[in-house]
Parts: structure tokens; sequence; C-alpha cells
């Protein structure tokens, strides 16, 4: 049996006010299961999501409602099992939910900005780098990105499986804090609730706890692909950047502002390692590394004391051949591996600024990606 911990307030409000929210919402909250998308139900969820905004949560919202709405629009009650029909429902419904989010926050003076991937996207280190710099670009500027899986394109070989998948994968791109995800259900239950109606609510648990899955059962609605299992999945594939998941009811009053306010309402489930912490352990797992960075004393000191960016003023050296996004090693003059990281520039760009200023990089490339050469959130010193 799971032992479910009474949530608190403190802790619930402490991960609530995390910096970074990515919300997902599911087919049949988005259109009020396959009636086509609740107007009513969309602009509450986007009033409460501006005034986060304003509080100073940033928002990546991942919405699912494509194939359901394209159903809804072509008149189709049931949902299609050839790939080209479902890619025909998504390309039609795509079209109403965008407009439908913009539209909505649009009337709160807040930009919104389509962003549409596949599994290749993020499993392409290239590709994901993108991605990455383009969510963080638009969460800077205000704008809150709206994701969704290209179903248009997407075939079974490449797909995610389910939105709940992406909305983790998301949250792990853009090193999220809380993953909330709206459901058509109160919270996650010790047992399915439609079958057993004393079966409890759990207000807590770890992520990782292996009894989570056993109680989360296997089927999804009608119109989605996804169940409690996926949602379980989800919240244990958020937490390997360190970031808790909320399960909740999507139609609850005012559900997001409650979330913010600690309330004990869905399931929290939270991760076993900080975020930092857990994203260390991850990069400290890489055990095949691209090339070698040679560092000059002053630097191996600064990264060994100090916890700072690696900058290309502090490299000697570069060995091997390797591209944007890869790990390499970092060794100090005597060849004694010191550090290992994720590089921001590919390996002819990095021999070009090696030990140059950081002022000097767009002279020396004619542009200029990033200031350092390993950030220090992706950088692991031993």
């Amino acid at each position: 049996m799971i032992k479910v911990s009474s949530s608190k307030l403190s802790e619930r409000s402490q991960i609530a006010r995390a910096r970074r929210w990515v919300v997902k919402i599911g087919s049949a909250l988005l259109t009020n299961n396959g009636q086509g998308l609740d107007h009513a139900a969309i602009a509450g969820w986007v009033s409460q999501l501006v005034t986060l905004q304003k509080s100073g949560i940033e928002i990546v919202l991942v919405s699912s409602g494509s194939v359901a709405e394209g159903m809804s629009r072509l008149g189709w009650k049931s949902r299609p099992k050839a790939m080209h029909e479902l890619q025909a429902a998504a390309a039609v419904g795509q079209m109403g939910l965008v407009q439908t989010w913009e539209t909505s926050f649009k009337t709160h003076g807040v930009h919104t900005a389509q962003i549409l991937v596949t599994h290749d996207d993020l499993s392409d280190r290239k590709r994901y780098l993108n991605a990455r710099t383009t969510l963080s670009t638009l969460i800077e500027l205000g704008v809150v990105p709206v994701v969704n899986e290209n179903d248009t394109v997407v075939t079974d070989e490449i797909r995610f499986g389910d939105n709940d998948t992406l909305g983790a994968l998301i949250t792990n791109l853009v090193e999220a804090d809380l993953l909330v995800i709206l459901t058509d259900q109160p919270g996650m239950f010790e047992a399915d609730p439609r079958k057993n109606p004393d079966a409890k609510l759990i207000s807590q648990a770890r992520a990782a706890d292996p009894a989570l899955l056993g109680m989360a059962g296997a089927t999804g609605g009608a119109l989605g692909r996804g169940g409690m299992a996926t949602k379980v999945r989800a919240a244990q594939l958020a937490s390997r950047s360190g970031a808790a998941t909320m399960i909740v009811g999507g139609r609850l009053p005012a559900v997001l502002d409650r979330v913010y306010a600690g309330e004990d309402i869905g399931t929290l489930l939270v991760p076993d390692e900080t975020p930092m912490a857990a994203r260390k352990q991850w990069l400290a797992g890489h055990l095949q590394m691209r090339g070698v960075l040679t560092l000059d004393a002053g630097a191996v000191t600064a990264l060994q004391k100090k916890g700072v960016s690696l900058l290309p003023v502090g490299v000697r050296e570069v060995a091997g051949s390797f591209s944007r996004g890869e790990m390499v090693a970092c060794v100090g003059p005597d060849g004694e591996r010191v550090a290992c990281g994720l590089v921001n520039y590919g390996a002819e760009e990095a021999r070009k600024i090696a030990g140059v200023s950081t002022d000097q990089i767009a002279e020396r490339l004619g542009y200029v990606d990033e200031p350092e050469l390993i950030h220090r959130d992706n950088i692991v010193v031993f």
C-alpha cells in the first residue's frame, strides 16, 4: 500500500509559486467531451493563466484538442483509427484551437505563439536546443507559447503517444519547476473511483513510487490517448529534471488560482531531487564524451571554487569532433578531468574562440549564440 503523505500548505505553496509552470490541458476538457471547443472554459483558464503571469510565474501551455476539435468540425462521432484521417482531423482542428487561444489571450493584452513539435524534434540535439532557445526567448518576451504535437505530419513511429508525455518533455526542455496536468478527474485515486466509490484521493506522493502505476490503470477516454497511467509516467519524466507534477481537475472553480494558493486539491507528485541536483545527476550520467576542452589553471580554479560558467578565454585547446549541445570533457593543464558539460558551440567554432574574451566572439564567428562556452547550469564539476 502506498504511503500517502498529508499535504502541508507551506510545502504546496512553495512548489506552486515556483518560477516556471508548464500547464497541460486535455482534449476532454477543451472540447467539453467532444461537443466542440468550450470557449467559456478556455476563457476561464486564460484569465487564471494571465493572473499567474502577472504574479511572476512564467507560463508554457501544452494544449491538446486539435484532433477532437477537427472531429467536431467534420461531424465525426468517434475517434478515427486510420493515420491519414487523424492527420486530417488535426489539420482542421488546429485552426480553431489556435484561433481560440489567441483570441482569448488577446483580450488580456497577452501575445501567444504556436509551437508544433514531433518526437524527432526533441530527440535531435540541434533541434532540441533550437526549440529550447525559441521557447526561452518567447518566455522572456512575456509571450505564452502554446505547444502541441504536430499531428498533421506525425506517424505512429515518432509520436509521443499522448500530450501528458509531451508536457513532461516540455517541462524538461524549458527546465520548469512545476507541471500542472488539468484532467477530467479531481486527481489520482488509490483505485478507479468509477468502479470503487470508496477509493480515496491521493493528496501527495513521490513521483518515483512504483505503487502508483499499479493504481493508475491503463485506459484513456474516447477522445484522447492518455489515461491516469500516462499522467503518472509524465510525472516520473518531469521529476528527472526536478519538477513536481500536479494532477488536478480542470473543471474545479478557479483551479489554477487554488493551485497557486497551495490549496489541498488534486494530487501532488514530488521529485526525489531538487531541480538542479536532478539535472546535475542527469549530466553526470553521460558516459560518452564527444570532445575534450583543455583549460588553463585559472579556469579550473574558477570552476571548482566559484561554480561559474566556462568562458572561451579559459580554454587552451579543443580536441574532438562535436556539435552544439553535445557532452564534452574538461581537463586541466595536467590532463586530469575536472568537469564535463553540454557545450554551446560546435568543435570548429570552439577552436576559433578558444582563448578569447567574450566580447571577441562576434569578431571571430560573425555572431554570438551564447557568451559562455558551457553554462554553469549545464556543467558538472568533479
